[in-house]
C-alpha cells in the first residue's frame, strides 16, 4: 500500500492537467487532513469538494508520503523560560518524524524567522535539527508579531538542503507548526471587541496562496499572560488554523502541562494529510473552498480559500 501511495504522489501534473482542461479549469492542488476514528484509507470517492459553493470534480486524492513532506517548526523567541521543560518533547517529536521527512526549526524574531541551526534550509537530518532546539530568549515582544514572521516565512520558504533526484518531488507538501502566544501587539488592544487584525488576515492569505496549512500550540510569552491576552492570542491562532486548513491546540488560558500530547496530534495530522487535485477557473485570484466526506466518524480539515493553479506536491 505504501509503495502504491508513493507512486501516486510522484505522478506529474500532466495527466491531471489534461483532465482539468476537459473539465474547463486550471489544475489546482490543496492539502486536506482527515481525522478519523475508524480504520481505512480515504479515496477520491469519499471526498466532496466545493469551490465558490459549487461541487467540483476531484481528479485525484493522494496521501502525502514522508519523502514528500516539509515540516517547519516556528518557535516564538519571546516564550517564557518554562518552555524549557518541554524542549526534550520538541526534540523527540523531531527525531520521531518518519525517515525522509524534511524538517526546519526556526525562531520568530523581529518579524522574521531565524534558523535554529547553521543550516538555513530544510533537511532530512532530523537529529541535527533537534540539536539546534534551544531555550527561547524570553524577551517580551521578541517576535514583533508572530504574523509578520509567518507571512515572511511562507513567502520566502527555505530551500531543500538535499539535492533533488528523480525519485524526489520537486515541490513538497509544506506544513507549519507555530509555538506562540498568538498575540498581535501591532493591532492594539487585546479587547474582545478588537479581534480583526489586518496583519493576521494578511498572514492567512499569504499561507493560503502558498498552500501551507498552519498549526499552532498556544504558549504564554514573557509579556502577556492569562485574561484578555490569552483570549486574543488563541482567537487569532484559531483564525489562522481555520483559514489555512490547520489546527490550533490549546489548554485553557495557561500553558499546557506538556506539549507532548499536542505534538502527537500534530504528527497524526501530518500522517493523515492528502493532496487533492481538482480544476478551478484560472481567472480568479482566490476562491472559497470546502471539503467534506461520507466516511463515518471522520472530519476533514481544509483551507477556506485557495489560489487557482496552486501546486502542493509534484515531481
Amino acid at each position: 500500500m505504501k509503495k502504491y501511495i508513493l507512486t501516486l504522489a510522484l505522478v506529474g501534473l500532466s495527466v491531471f492537467a489534461a483532465k482539468a482542461q476537459q473539465e474547463g479549469g486550471t489544475p489546482t492542488q490543496t492539502l486536506i487532513s482527515l481525522d478519523s476514528k475508524s480504520p481505512g484509507t480515504a479515496t477520491a470517492k469519499n471526498i466532496t469538494l466545493k469551490v465558490d459553493g459549487h461541487v467540483t470534480p476531484l481528479l485525484n486524492l493522494t496521501q502525502v508520503p514522508a519523502s514528500g513532506a516539509q515540516v517547519a517548526l516556528l518557535i516564538d523567541d519571546g516564550l517564557r523560560s518554562s518552555i524549557g521543560g518541554d524542549l526534550h518533547n520538541i526534540q523527540s517529536f523531531i527525531t520521531s518524524l518518519p525517515a525522509g521527512t524534511e524538517v526546519f526549526v526556526g525562531f520568530m524574531q523581529n518579524g522574521r524567522v531565524v534558523s535554529a541551526s547553521e543550516n538555513p534550509n530544510f533537511t532530512t537530518d532530523r537529529a541535527a535539527v533537534a540539536q539546534g532546539v534551544r531555550l527561547p530568549m524570553g524577551l517580551r515582544g521578541a517576535s514583533a508579531s508572530p504574523y509578520f514572521c509567518l507571512s515572511d516565512f511562507v513567502k520566502n520558504w527555505p530551500a531543500s538542503a538535499e539535492g533533488q533526484t528523480n525519485s524526489q518531488p520537486a515541490h513538497k507538501a509544506r506544513i507549519v507548526l507555530m509555538i506562540t502566544n498568538g498575540v498581535d501587539p501591532y493591532n492594539g488592544s487585546t479587547s474582545i471587541t478588537n479581534q480583526d487584525s489586518p496583519y493576521v488576515a494578511t498572514a492567512v492569505t499569504d499561507a493560503q496562496r502558498a498552500g501551507v496549512p498552519v498549526y499552532s500550540i498556544y504558549y504564554n510569552d514573557a509579556g502577556f499572560r492569562g485574561g484578555r491576552g490569552s483570549f486574543s492570542g488563541q482567537s487569532y491562532l484559531l483564525q489562522v488554523a481555520q483559514g489555512t486548513g490547520g489546527k490550533a491546540f490549546y489548554q485553557g488560558t495557561g500553558n499546557p502541562v506538556s506539549l507532548a500530547p499536542f505534538l502527537k496530534q500534530f504528527q497524526d495530522a501530518i500522517a493523515e494529510s492528502y493532496v487533492a487535485t481538482f480544476p478551478v477557473e484560472g481567472n480568479k485570484k482566490m476562491v472559497s473552498f470546502k471539503a467534506s466526506t461520507d466516511l463515518p466518524k471522520t472530519k476533514v480539515t481544509a483551507p477556506d480559500q485557495i489560489r487557482p493553479g496552486t501546486v502542493v506536491l509534484s515531481q
